[in-house]
């Protein structure tokens, strides 16, 4: 099982109601076809041996030894698959008929899952056949099979069963099966369709992943089933901790590659949830009447199938995107407003360098003043051209400052460094660390004093992306009064900007454009001289590498706690087809060891809010020493070499 993912399978064979010979072969048949895909697991709908709808036929002697029969044949049939079969059939067991779930692997029958909540009311009239269990752990049945409430273990593999109804209730089993272990919930379902519960049962199946921070797997019954007086469309739903990962088309026909839905599951994301979350109870061998059941399994690794995005910060679904973006400026906004009002502040500086960082800094300071009925005077843009600066940067920072109706103000840096130079003895020809970070620094003393002198606030411009990999000089940049974009990683910066471009292209076209070019302009600090055409020549991506790659590390290393080795392996999948192995390692590297030597630098950062899941405040999410050694992740990068 590499890096901890598996395949599972939800599958809705087409049944003949009371037929279990019929039935059983179509378990069979796609049961071997998830095999040959390499699926660990694959779940059955309800009662799926003989039919969901049988009636009173279920109080025939002949069906119910006839499921059994065809379990055990199914067994038999599948015993050369190293695939775990989870199928339904009704079966009795002192003196009483359950709807039971069993779970089969190699052959052998590893126990069987009573349902323990069942339905009697509007279409449903199962307590007219059978009883709920209702006990504690397993007892065995006759034939020295496990039956009862239990959480299954094998392969690295925790999962737990549940049928049906026993979702829907208020107190579901499956919470038990957590607090035992369970990793996966897996549920058998006969859920007829009327309009508006496809919606439900999906936000069902999704907000159950979501609270038991696990995988639920979700097989309803579909093609076969009597449609007397229901119908059914065999709706399967595969969710991870609150996101659907995979889910069926309604009302498929038989094709085979239709009837079984299948998800690569991530169960070291899954442990990475519930080990940051305190609130999370793992009570192995609890007070939940739950046993645990283990038996040998060896799960193959897989290639993986799972979409892995490129940009985990981004929403890929472009209404999605732009819900996001709106959600991320009112909280950046209501962040600085509510530091505005708390001091009695109204007056903001702001660094304008054309760049994307300090563009969506100066659309958040907008959005707080606007909140506040500030007067947009009152935002102090200061753009100050120093050695590098080019014309397309400046003037794109004096025009949205003038669109947005900011005061602006230039104040050129090359004087003030150029003697800094002489004063400390530095020649003006070097253009190392020193000719760059003096810069930097001479800008933060302006904007400090200006604030100052306005008894204004500075707001900071640096994003997530660059505190991570430490791209900001320490005392220059890194340093302001309120760091509105601390939590905003690069790609989703230029996301921002972009979104604010387009809002605006009716209202106000001048700006709409300014901060479309911002968006196209290269990424740089603009320390270097220009080119001898004036273009940028300090180019950050062609230095430090790709951020869409590093915000990738990022996100996985931080909000996941993943090793190198897994990252990579997921970089190749999200980036095939842009960047090579060899281009991946290079850059994985690269910041491993930069986020190690930079974390001083996160140790002091300006307060700053927190808008999504990964932060790297000293006060909130990451706290991390300084000196800390780097190499058991190199190490760990270096094995995907061998």
């Amino acid at each position: 099982m590499l890096d901890g993912f598996i395949r599972v399978a939800a599958a809705s064979p087409k049944v003949k109601v009371g037929d279990v010979e019929y039935n059983v072969a179509e378990t069979a048949g796609l049961a071997r076809k998830a095999a040959e895909r390499d699926c660990a697991v694959i779940v059955f709908p309800e009662l799926g041996l003989t039919g969901y709808t049988c009636g009173d036929l279920f109080l025939q002697k002949a069906l119910i030894e006839k499921a059994e029969e065809g379990l055990y044949e199914l067994a038999d049939q599948t015993a050369d698959l190293n695939t775990v079969l989870i199928v339904g059939l009704p079966y009795s067991l002192g003196g009483k008929l359950y709807n039971v779930a069993a779970v089969i692997h190699q052959g052998d029958i590893i126990g069987f899952v009573p349902k323990q909540n069942i339905p009697n009311y509007s279409e449903f009239y199962e307590l007219r056949h059978f009883t709920p269990y209702d006990l504690d752990g397993i007892i065995m049945t006759e034939d020295d099979i496990c039956f009862g409430k239990a959480v299954f273990s094998c392969g690295g593999l925790k999962f737990g069963v549940e049928i049906c109804e026993d979702l829907w209730v208020a107190s579901s089993p499956s919470v038990d099966y957590v607090k035992n272990g369970a990793e996966v919930i897996f549920n058998l379902s006969c859920s007829d369709e009327i309009i508006g519960k496809a919606k439900y049962r999906r936000d069902l199946v999704k907000m159950q992943s979501a609270k038991l921070m696990a995988a639920y797997v979700y097989c309803d019954a579909g093609l076969g089933e009597s449609t007397q007086d229901l119908v059914f469309a065999g709706h399967n739903i595969i969710a991870e901790n609150g996101k659907v990962l995979s889910e069926s088309k309604r009302f498929a026909n038989d094709n085979h590659e239709e009837q079984i839905l299948y998800a690569d599951i991530d169960l070291e994301r899954l442990d990475a949830d519930r080990r940051r979350s305190n609130t999370f109870a793992n009570d192995i061998n609890g007070e939940s009447g739950v046993d645990i059941i283990e038996f040998d399994a060896e799960f193959p690794d897989i290639v993986l199938e799972r979409h892995i995005s490129k940009t985990p910060f981004v929403p890929e679904n472009s209404t999605d995107l732009a819900t996001r973006c709106e959600d991320i400026l009112n909280m950046q906004a209501a962040g600085l407003y509510t530091r505005l009002k708390a001091i009695n502040c109204k007056k903001a500086v702001i660094g304008l360098s054309g760049g994307l960082d300090s563009t969506l800094a100066l659309i958040v300071t907008i959005h707080a003043f606007d909140k506040l009925g500030l007067d947009r005077k009152g935002i102090i843009g200061i753009t100050m051209p120093g050695f590098g600066t080019t014309s397309r940067t400046k003037n794109n920072s004096i025009n949205i400052a003038e669109e947005y109706g900011c005061t602006l103000r230039e104040i050129s840096i090359s004087a003030a460094v150029t003697q800094h130079f002489k004063d400390i003895g530095h020649d003006m020809d070097v253009h190392d660390i020193t000719y760059e970070n003096s810069q930097a620094r001479e800008r933060t003393q302006i904007l400090m004093d200006i604030a100052n002198q306005e008894g204004g606030l500075v707001v900071g411009t640096g994003d997530l992306s660059e505190l991570a990999l430490g791209w900001a000089t320490y005392n220059g940049d890194h340093m302001s009064m309120y760091g509105v974009n601390c939590s905003i990683p690069k790609t989703l910066v230029r996301y921002l900007v972009s979104y604010e471009s387009t809002r605006t292209a009716e209202s106000n076209p001048s700006l709409s454009a300014a901060l479309a070019d911002i968006v196209a302009t290269p990424v740089s600090p603009e320390l270097l001289p220009p080119t001898e055409d004036g273009k940028i020549s300090q180019k950050t991506e062609e230095t430090v590498g790709p951020y869409e790659l590093h915000d990738f590390f990022l996100y996985y290393m931080i909000r996941f706690g993943f090793a190198p080795s897994k990252i990579y392996r997921m970089a190749l999948s999200a980036f095939e087809g842009s960047y090579d192995a060899e281009t991946i390692y290079k850059w994985e590297e690269t910041f491993v060891r930069r986020f190690f030597s930079q974390q001083f630098k996160r140790s002091c950062v300006p307060d700053g809010p927190k808008v999504g899941t990964v932060s790297l405040s000293p006060r909130g999410d990451w706290r991390m020493p300084s000196d800390a050694s780097r190499n058991v992740w190199l190490e760990d990068l270096e094995t995907v070499k061998d």
